[in-house]
């Protein structure tokens, strides 16, 4: 009998699998272990951004997602229209910080919204003096009203394709 394969094809399902439990990253809901816990959370390709990706592809949009070579790396880009849109979470970019800012309890998680917020700011800045058009998305603002947060940046990103085309 030949050698038992391991690269795919019916061998492959006999060949002997390892016993050992696969390593698991245990976290303390108390927030002993923060870093574990924070190092979870992802920067790209959130269910946020995914849901938004898909239905604005659905609409026939052609776009890049977090295109490095534009500042700040905005998550939906058309560089030959000129065109950036930023999908921000309302805790890591401050959505109306200054009303809950006082409730942090760490001068860490203040002095960490803040930079994002002065980032955010220098960015736009910087993009719409090099002549891109800047839209901003809220999480909360999909959440409250899906279908308008979709329209609003279908108009976006299509009402230029119209206007360069032409």
């Amino acid at each position: 009998m030949g050698k038992i394969s391991t690269f795919g094809g019916p061998a492959s399902m006999f060949a002997k699998r390892s016993r050992r439990a696969p390593r698991v990253r245990k976290i303390d809901p108390f927030g002993n272990n923060r870093s574990g816990l924070m190092s979870q959370i992802r920067s790209r390709n959130t269910m946020f951004e995914n849901v938004i990706f898909d239905q604005l592809k659905k609409c026939g949009l052609e776009f890049q997602t977090h295109c490095r070579e534009v500042a700040g790396t905005p998550d939906i880009v058309q560089i030959n229209r000129r065109r950036a849109v930023f999908l921000d979470s309302d805790f890591w970019h401050g959505w109306r910080y200054p009303v809950w800012a006082a409730s942090l309890k760490s001068d860490f998680w203040r002095q960490k919204i803040e930079r994002n917020r002065k980032r955010d700011k220098l960015i736009m800045a910087r993009l719409r003096r090099a002549g891109w058009r800047v839209l901003r998305i809220w999480e909360h603002e999909l959440g409250r009203d899906y279908s308008r947060t979709i329209d609003k940046m279908r108009r976006f990103l299509w009402e230029t394709a119209t206007v360069d085309s032409a």
